[in-house]
């Protein structure tokens, strides 16, 4: 994991991340915005930076399968 430095929590990742929200509500932002996650949902994080917050009062679970990679560096 990378962190930015920018804002609390903000990374970036090599491997893709799958994610499924199992209970509760999480906010994923990114770069472009914010997205609100409720159970049933799932999002792939492919080497994006990122944050995850929980802003509500209830506990979120969240299922995680981390595939490995390697980041291409960009010319």
């Amino acid at each position: 994991m990378q962190s930015t430095g920018e804002r609390p929590g903000f990374h970036s990742t090599d491997p893709v991340d799958v994610n499924v929200v199992l209970s509760g509500e999480v906010v994923l932002e990114l770069d472009e915005g914010e997205v609100a996650l409720r159970a049933g949902d799932l999002v792939v994080v492919n080497g994006s930076r990122h944050a995850w917050q929980n802003r509500s009062s209830e506990p979120v679970r969240v299922l995680s399968t981390i595939v490995g990679g390697t980041r291409t560096p960009t010319t």
